[in-house]
Order: C-alpha cells, then structure tokens, then sequence
C-alpha cells in the first residue's frame, strides 16, 4: 500500500529546474535510498515528501493521519533539557500510550465485559506494537550507550556539539519509530559501530524509511530500493547498491557516448564489488555459521569458545605481518611516540614506519585520536614523548576546512593562478576543463566563483586541485564527507592509481576497503593496533568476539548460580596456575614464530628438500599440537583470571 505519492512534480529555483514533472511513490515497509550527483535535488525531494517544502507544480498525496518525521541536518531543542530528557521528549506520546493501556488493563481486571475498554485496549496495543513501545526505558538506555551519549545524558543538550546533538536527533527519532522515517545523511558523525548499531534497528523494527548516504556498505545493507535523480528525473532501481549498480550498467550502455566516463567507473566499481565483497561474503557466511553452532554446543562444551577465539585471534594476527620494510623507501619513523590529552591518553608508545607505496586506512571510534595522529604526521603538533622522523619528501594534505580554496577566485583562476587554461597533471599538460570533467564540473562552471559552490562541490574542486600537486604523501582527513557516490568513485579511483604512499581517515567502511591495504586501528585508550585485513572483515572478527565474550560471561554467570553457597569459591590463582599464565603468552608467541618460519620453508624448495619433507611435516604437526595445547590452557588460565576480578 502507497503511504505517500507524488504526481507530476516540478521544483524550480529561480531559473534551476531540479524535478522536471516526476512521479514517486513510497509503500509501507520500503527502504528507499536517494542517491544522485551533488546539487541533484536529492534534499529538495525528501523536503517534498516531508511536506516541509511545497513543489512549483503537481500534487502531494499523503495516506490519512501519517505520521511522517525527519532527521534535521541542524536540529533545534528546547532551552535547558538534557539529552536524557529531550530523548524521553521525543516519546512523550508513546508514554503516555503506555500509561493510558496499563490504567485500561487494570479496570477490565473487574470490568472485563466492557466492550468499550476493550476496543480502547487494543488500539493501544497494536499502537504500542507498532512502535515497539513496551520497554521504553531500557531501550533509552541501550541507544545512549549505542550512541556514546551516556556520558553526556544529564548535561544540556544544547551545550554538545553539532555531531552530538544530531545524535540525540537521531537515537529519538528512531525510538519513537514514527510511520515513515526521513533521513538525510544518517551515518554522518557516527563511527562504524554506531552504524552497524543503526543498521540492526533500522532492519529488526521493520521502519519504512527513506533515506540519502555516500555510504555504499549502509546502502547495501538497508535499501529494498535505490532511486537515483538524474537530470531532473527519477530512475528506481530494485535492490541494494549492488543491484543498483549492476541495473544502472545496463542503463546506460544504451545510452549515449557522454556517458562513457562514467560507464567505466562503474565497471571498475562492480569487478571490485564482485572480486572482493562477493568473496569475503561468502567467508564471512562460513564464520557467522560456526558461530551459530558455536551457540548451540557451547553450554554442552565450553572449550569450544576457547577454541572459536584462539582461531579467530590467529586470522587476525594472519593479516599483521608486514615482510616488506627493507625493500622500500621510508618516509615515517615513528618511536614509541606518546600523546594525550587531559585525563584522556590517545597514543601511546606507537611504533611503526610508513613507507613510500603504503596505503593506511586510520580508523577508530569517535575521539579516538584519528585526526591527532596526522597532525602529529604533519608536525602541526609535537608528541608529548618519543619522536617522529621524516623524510625529506612532498606531502598533499585535505581536510574540511579546504583552507587551500580562495572563495573570490573563479575556478579557471584556482587552477591556472598564472593564467592560460593549461594544467599538469602526473606529469601530462591538459586543458583544465578536461582535467575537471573528469570530477563532474561542466565547462560553465570554470567562470564560477568558489564561495558561490555548494559545501560538497567545494570539497570536489579542493580533492582536484590536491591531484594536481607534486606530491610523495598525500594525508586525508575524512575526504568523503559532502562527496556523492560518483565522486567518491572518482576519489577511490584516483587514490588506487595515486603511486605514493596515503593516509587517511574515515569512517567509510566500503571507501576504506577499496582504497586501504593497511589499518591503523585506535581504541581510544592510548593502543593502535596495526592490521593488514579489509576493514569490513575486522569489524566482523571484533564483532563475532564480542559475541562469544557476551556467551562466555553468560555461561561463568549461569555456572555460578548453580554453585551451591556452602561451597567455598575459589578466589585466587594457585601459585603453580599464577606462574604458567605468566609465562605461557611467552612461549605461545615463540611457538607462531616456529610456526612462521616452519610455514616459510614449506613454501622453498631448496629449504624442504634440505630438511626433508617428511621430517618438516611432522615438525610442523608437533609445533602446532603443542601452539594448540597452550593456546588452550592459557585462555582456560585467562578466563579463570577473569572471573576472580
């Protein structure tokens, strides 16, 4: 059932046309994603659709009392509330829904004949089903933590920052679950966690939802439908991202030659969705099954979860190893380099080198510290201990600032500062309107001053201006924030190419995928840990931990009760016990070398040929029961030593 349509609109500002007669129509239970160009109308649309915008012609049809709602991109709170409060604000009607059902329930305890208290009853249940309203509280709580707001849960929300306060925005909007949810740009200021916190609600309540995101992974996950606007027009394609992609190929072979530039992306963007999601999908279904039998056996043998971790730590620490040091230039030493903050450690005793061909994805939760460890990089600010060496190269730095754009030069002026029309790019001479066709700018915007571009299109001409410097090192800073997918595609594009080394931060997981062949992963205490996996396949691992962690405790706790007082719980190791989880992570970690080095030999043939292969198999059989053994007796020893805390 259509819960909203559009019939022939048409939006014009001054002499733009952004919607040229086009029809929409939005059923309950989708899960529409907006996508198009910069500038295309996406806003303009949703504004529509809300009701908050009236369109220049046509007709906006809306299903009886709908109760439509949608995320500001600035929204506004009423003075002195706390974010606690304008949460719980935001549900006042679902409480007082609540409130109202449990007086009816308790009248039709004596008067349960009524008729009328009956009928009254089950509006409010099917109300309170809807919205999923039964435990309002605990689910506060939930979305506070989710969020990383729970620190700040009495203080004024007014005093929090813009990203903060669009949280706020956010965790009560998709609380209170109104019948068609509006959001524009919903992964914005929120890390990946938060997102995959997003993702579960967004699917487990069942919204109708419709929605704008660069992120391709969330566009994935949570569209039943893509509709792209596209030269005034609305194109709907079934599916997620990769059906879109896949539909819009096909599209556009059948189109004209103006489109060739980007047909080409978009083979480009399917071969690697294809090589590589597709792939790692089908690993990722084989680790999720283990865990649900892992599940299901783990009450019955607790030794399997020491066995699930032990292997899911050592396909982490499979991806660590970095063989190439020697073999390329340097152009960072850092040496147990420290920084923090007040009361706040961010880096602690980091060691690494990055050379000259690296790409580094840094990643990490909100305030960890990613964007203090370029400044660090940049030598913007010193570390508080250890050094920093540097090599004597080029470095290329973008941040969202774009302090590099002069907002009274044209864009012909920003490019070509000497005049002419003539750039050099990787060496090459090109015609500067060629070079920015490349980033979607038609010629009529060379004579276009900066200050006059959008916040998305400023970013556009600042990423090309960066691509036009000589550099060794280029060092981002959430470049795809305001960027569409088309010129995000055209950034990961340039970044695979980009023959030096990179560093960037951001909280898009399908950007870092593409583009990284390294993380630096913060945890916010002070650690960074260094990783060799895709993005998306650590956050799996780290999600699957925390789920057998979260079974562990559950299992120590269940065993606990049924532990009989009168018998004594033990409260400490024995001394024998205290000596082995001392020394064991020693010799486990001697035992991986041996294995590595037993592995590299397997792999030469001039070495197994000289140890033979019967005696090289064996040892590697030995080492490895005995790596098992340990590894075994040593999370026995841990979990122990966990539960005695």
């Amino acid at each position: 059932m259509a819960l909203v349509d559009l019939f022939a609109i048409k939006k014009q500002y001054n002499i733009k046309m952004l919607l040229d007669g086009v029809d929409f129509h939005l059923n309950e239970g989708e899960r529409i994603a907006i996508v198009g160009q910069n500038g295309c109308g996406k806003s303009t649309l949703m504004k529509i659709i809300a009701g908050t915008e009236e369109p220049t012609e046509g007709k906006r049809v809306v299903q009886g009392n709908l109760q439509i709602e949608m995320l500001s991109q600035h929204p506004l709170f009423e003075p002195n509330l706390t974010v606690r409060e304008a949460i719980s604000l935001e549900l006042e009607e679902l409480y007082e829904a609540k409130l109202a059902y449990d007086k009816i329930g308790e009248k039709l305890s004596t008067d349960f004949d009524n008729m009328e208290l009956l009928k009254k009853h089950a509006g409010l249940t099917n109300f309170l089903d809807h919205h999923n309203a039964w435990n309002l509280d605990d689910k506060i709580e939930r979305v506070l933590q989710e969020f990383k707001l729970k620190e700040y849960e009495n203080r004024l929300v007014n005093s929090l920052s813009g990203g903060e306060q669009r949280r706020v925005a956010l965790a009560g909007l998709i609380l209170k679950k109104p019948d068609v949810l509006l959001l524009d740009e919903p992964t914005n200021h929120l890390d990946v966690y938060m997102v995959e916190f997003l993702e579960e609600i967004l699917l487990k309540e069942k919204f109708t939802l419709l929605f704008i995101s660069h992120d391709r992974y969330f566009i994935d996950t949570i569209a039943t439908r893509v509709v792209e606007v596209d030269n005034q027009q609305l194109v709907s394609y079934q599916g997620g991202y990769q059906n879109y992609l896949s539909l819009k190929e096909q599209r556009l072979h059948s189109m004209q030659k103006d489109h060739e530039n980007l047909l080409r992306l978009l083979k480009q963007e399917e071969a690697w969705l294809s090589k590589g999601v597709r792939a790692r999908e089908k690993r990722n279904q084989g680790r999720k099954q283990r865990v649900f039998e892992l599940r299901e056996n783990a009450k019955k043998n607790p030794t399997l979860i020491r066995k699930m971790v032990v292997e899911l730590e050592r396909e982490k620490k499979h991806f660590n190893r970095d063989e190439s040091v020697s073999r390329k230039k340097m152009l960072f030493d850092l040496n147990n380099m420290s920084y923090s903050l007040p009361e706040k450690p961010l880096i602690t005793n980091f060691t690494t080198r990055i050379l000259q061909h690296d790409k580094i994805a840094i990643v990490g939760i909100n305030g960890s510290g990613k964007s203090t460890l370029l400044k660090l990089m940049l030598g913007k600010i010193p570390p508080l201990s250890g050094k920093i060496d540097k090599g004597d190269f080029a470095i290329g730095y973008f941040d969202q600032h774009r302090d590099m754009l002069d907002n009274e030069k044209s864009l012909l002026e920003t490019f070509c500062p000497n005049g002419g029309d003539i750039i050099e790019v990787d060496g090459k001479n090109m015609h500067v309107y060629g070079y920015l066709k490349s980033f979607l700018f038609p010629k009529e915007f060379l004579d276009q001053k900066i200050g006059m571009l959008s916040g998305g299109e400023k970013n556009r001409v600042a990423l090309a201006l960066l691509f036009t410097k000589k550099v060794d090192c280029l060092i981002l800073d959430e470049p795809t924030n305001d960027l569409d997918i088309q010129t995000i595609t055209i950034l990961e594009e340039q970044l695979i190419n980009f023959g030096g080394a990179l560093l960037v931060v951001s909280h898009d997981r399908y950007f870092v995928d593409k583009v990284a062949s390294k993380l630096f992963i913060l945890d916010g205490k002070g650690n960074i840990e260094e990783s060799h996996q895709s993005y998306s396949d650590y956050l799996l691992i780290e999600k699957e931990l925390r789920e057998i962690q979260s079974m562990e405790k559950e299992i120590r706790d269940t065993s606990l009760q049924a532990i009989p007082a009168a018998i004594k719980i033990k409260t400490k190791l024995s001394y024998k016990e205290q000596r082995e989880f001392d020394i064991l992570p020693q010799e486990i970690e001697e035992l991986e070398h041996k294995l590595d080095e037993l592995h590299k030999c397997l792999s030469n043939p001039a070495c197994y040929q000289e140890k033979g292969l019967n005696e090289l198999t064996k040892m590697l059989n030995d080492t490895q029961s005995e790596y098992d053994a340990k590894s075994e007796k040593y999370l026995e020893l841990w979990e122990l030593f966990e539960s005695l805390q």
